[in-house]
């Protein structure tokens, strides 16, 4: 057997507008397994793309990669609900067991689709479904489980890390829910991505750097932010105007949840107390411009706003008690201590030149009018989350938009 550094499973959701102009990431998977046979890839693809079938349709093909070629049968099924939070734990059960055949040093798996924050991601046009960030989450952890229970020998291995090849997933709700399910590493863009997304080749960045993680992550931001695509009428373009990977440690995380928390609070009390600090507060979110900046309000997302540069801003007005000032330095702090890599874009050039430099780490969804609390619920819900729950957002909302 040979030694498998990672086993990185890619689960992509073609079921949808995206599934030709996302579809390089399986050419992307075979090229990258050809370029080092230390990387098992296994592969659940839901397609209506010519591939392994002679006539078209949708249907869902699973199969493994070893040194460029499949190893072992493709299965071909008819379609799954890539937005099932069943499915995805059954593919995550399926790459734990790939890995443990394999004896892999960490096991990674890629989702591939459309993201939505903390409202979730993988989007079924067939099945009219898109997976809450909670049961995304919540379905890496019942895999986890089911591989724990089938084999015990194995129990103590799981999901090293998660790639989120999709929109707006770096988020300190998602980042939380991951970190619970013993997950250590997220890579995702705070920002829409154009399609075909974070390449494949990031495997190769994981597997290069097994016990680094600080060069793991700066290589797979390097390689996400520097690929370059090409499309008729578009030229070439980056993927992303913005990427992180972050460090899920549960250490880490458990202080970035407690001073959000405390930050909340702070603030909840200080817009209850006085009209002038609501007007502050709210007047200081307004200046921190949320996600998909080069859009005309169509889209939902620009409540998530960098979460270090809206605290920051928080900290820096002197209209707000030394008491806020302080919870938001301590919460801007706690967020980029879990900051292991990042970069941004001065002015992507796809989005109109929009100005990310502030886009530093993951986002943290904050309104400031009532529109932007859950514009598209209940269909996705950001608001519907543990975190939110946690760190007393509703509280906040209500002081601040009542």
């Amino acid at each position: 057997m040979n030694i498998t550094a990672l086993q990185f499973g890619l689960y992509r959701d073609g079921d949808n507008n995206l599934d030709s102009v996302q579809s390089p990431v399986i050419d992307q998977a075979f090229s990258t397994s050809a370029a080092d046979a230390h990387i098992a890839f296994n592969i659940e693809d839901t397609t209506a793309r010519r591939d392994f079938v002679e006539d078209g349709g949708k249907r869902t093909e699973s199969y493994d990669l070893r040194g460029g070629q499949i190893d072992g049968p493709v299965h071909v099924d008819a379609p799954h609900d890539p937005s099932s939070r069943e499915n995805l734990a059954r593919f995550v059960d399926r790459t734990l067991d790939a890995a443990e055949r394999n004896g892999a040093q960490q096991t990674w798996i890629d989702l591939v689709d459309h993201g939505g924050g903390d409202g979730g991601g993988l989007q079924s046009d067939t099945h009219q479904a898109i997976m809450s960030s909670t049961d995304m989450a919540g379905a890496i952890a019942d895999g986890i489980a089911l591989h724990a229970k089938e084999h015990p020998e194995d129990a103590g291995r799981t999901i090293d890390g998660v790639v989120a090849n999709q929109c707006l997933m770096s988020t300190l709700g998602f980042a939380d829910a991951l970190s619970q399910d013993g997950v250590k590493y997220l890579a995702a863009s705070p920002e829409t991505m154009l399609a075909p997304g974070t390449p494949t080749s990031v495997a190769e960045d994981i597997a290069s750097h097994i016990g680094d993680p600080a060069a793991m992550a700066k290589a797979i931001v390097k390689d996400t932010m520097h690929t370059k695509y090409g499309m008729p009428g578009m030229g070439s373009y980056t993927p992303a105007a913005a990427m992180d990977v972050l460090d899920l440690d549960a250490t880490k995380i458990g202080t970035m949840r407690s001073s959000v928390k405390t930050l909340d609070t702070a603030l909840t009390t200080a817009a209850k107390g006085s009209d002038d600090a609501q007007a502050a507060i709210l007047d200081d979110a307004r200046s921190v411009d949320g996600m998909v900046r080069f859009d005309d309000g169509k889209l939902p997302w620009h409540a998530d706003r960098p979460a270090m540069a809206l605290y920051d801003t928080f900290a820096q007005d002197t209209r707000l008690s030394n008491d806020v000032r302080s919870a938001a330095a301590n919460a801007s702090k706690a967020v980029g201590d879990i900051v292991l890599a990042h970069s941004e874009s001065h002015g992507f050039a796809p989005f109109g030149g929009a100005d990310y430099r502030d886009a530093v780490g993951p986002t943290v969804h904050f309104a400031t009018n009532r529109g932007q609390l859950d514009p598209w619920a209940p269909k996705v819900s950001e608001t519907h989350t543990d975190f939110y729950k946690e760190v007393g957002a509703a509280k906040l909302d209500k002081a601040l938009l009542a």
